[in-house]
């Protein structure tokens, strides 16, 4: 464990995250908006990158590669956030301001991932 204990951590929370798409799909299916078809799919292959890109993070042969995957995955998904601000029935019964705190979080998670990226490494 040559890494700070923070990536650990960040590891652990993508980890957790990704075996909750697998857990409680229904969750899932309700914040995809609906231009996206087949939401078991993107789901599933959501719940697989955030595992897999979890492990990454641990390796330190692959942790820079990670946190970068992981700011891109945090891009692409960042329409389900804005959608459950926008759909009532994607908002989970969370209140409108917590909603609306979920986007600049999703911003803070990126500059997270991005302490660990190095991008003369690629």
């Amino acid at each position: 464990m040559d890494k700070p204990w923070h990536l650990y951590l960040m590891a652990l929370l993508y980890l957790l995250a990704g075996i909750n798409h697998f857990r409680k799909p229904e969750i899932y299916f309700k914040i995809i908006p609906p231009f996206i078809t087949n939401k078991k799919t993107i789901n599933e292959l959501a719940g697989f990158l955030e595992i897999l890109l979890a492990v990454y993070l641990c390796i330190p042969i692959f942790s820079n590669l990670a946190a970068i995957s992981i700011m891109i995955l945090l891009v692409v998904i960042f329409p389900a956030n804005v959608y459950m601000v926008i759909e009532e029935k994607a908002s989970l019964g969370l209140p409108k301001w917590l909603l609306y705190l979920r986007l600049p979080v999703q911003i803070l998670l990126i500059f997270w991932a991005y302490q660990y990226a190095n991008f003369n490494l690629l």
